[in-house]
């Protein structure tokens, strides 16, 4: 029997990023835009991976097949789902909220990821299976351009650097969900940012370690000739150190960055006014119309 994948509890740690799951609709501002771009997943995702892999001709095909299988059965079987998690969202959207609260949210959110996972297993296999030599460079190339990009915004950068651009991210990401803060509530984000354990360093070398250990994986596959029960074995357990990082300390601080986050949420949003929680219940239960509708498309 197949083992679901679990998500490492810390893996929306931040509050940027529980933020920005809240606020992925205002993101996209309009509902067309919203529609438009999940319509286009398969295209945008397959555009995504081939800027790694740089997909041959067969690969192409067999991409393209799988995306859209496994967006299909995301629309019909997962939209529904994400629309009700929006809906208790919505409902503790116009009261105060308890960090507990929060984590539980996030919670449910990796609990979806983890089905995802599972869903998308067999092509992430058969993908690693035709990957050439040369392909591996090219991701290899691409690992290398992200990471100056990454390492000029947090690791070259000064603390205070660091800090200014996450608070300029938090604040963007809330006031798309609840409109303009004043002064107090951007001082509130602002404290709350300053407080988290976040170091850019620290992520950095975890990011380095999945890197590796994919790159790894893959030449094993390649130098070998895995049966496919093999080849899935080898990819599952790269996907659960990706996950689960067998690094002890990566894990503590990992776990911090997720309670620190849904303290910083709650402590962010209950300084919020009446006025702004309307606000925001009214864009997520727009984003939650929208789901439904699409989950309803062929």
């Amino acid at each position: 029997m197949t083992t679901p994948l679990r998500l490492p509890p810390g893996i929306a740690g931040t509050v940027g990023r529980i933020i920005g799951l809240l606020a992925l609709a205002a993101l996209l501002q309009a509902c067309s835009a919203i529609k438009l771009v999940y319509n286009n997943a398969p295209d945008l995702t397959y555009w995504w991976l081939d800027g790694y892999v740089d997909f041959n001709e067969a690969q192409t095909l067999r991409a393209r097949q799988d995306l859209a299988r496994l967006h299909q059965w995301h629309r019909s079987t997962e939209l529904p789902r994400y629309a009700d998690l929006l809906q208790k969202v919505e409902q503790m959207a116009a009261a105060d909220v308890t960090p507990e609260q929060v984590c539980a949210v996030l919670a449910q959110i990796q609990g979806k990821a983890n089905t995802l996972a599972d869903q998308a297993e067999p092509a992430v296999v058969a993908l690693a299976l035709s990957l050439t030599p040369d392909q591996l460079k090219q991701v290899e190339r691409k690992y290398e351009k992200t990471d100056t990009a990454y390492r000029k915004d947090w690791v070259r950068s000064t603390p205070k650097e660091q800090q200014e651009k996450r608070y300029k991210q938090v604040l963007e990401r809330s006031e798309m969900i609840y409109g303009r803060l004043d002064d107090a509530q951007r001082d509130v984000i602002r404290q709350q940012v300053a407080l988290s354990s976040f170091d850019g360093q620290v992520s950095y070398a975890e990011r380095l370690r999945r890197q590796q250990d994919l790159l790894q994986t893959l030449r094993k596959l390649q130098a070998g000739k895995p049966t496919p029960e093999e080849a899935r074995l080898a990819m599952r357990g790269y996907l659960e150190r990706a996950m689960n990082s067998p690094n002890p300390a990566y894990r503590s601080y990992q776990q911090t960055l997720m309670q620190e986050g849904c303290r910083s949420f709650a402590v962010a949003h209950n300084s919020t006014t009446p006025a702004q929680r309307e606000t925001a219940v009214r864009r997520l239960q727009a984003y939650e119309r929208d789901l439904r509708e699409l989950a309803t498309q062929k």
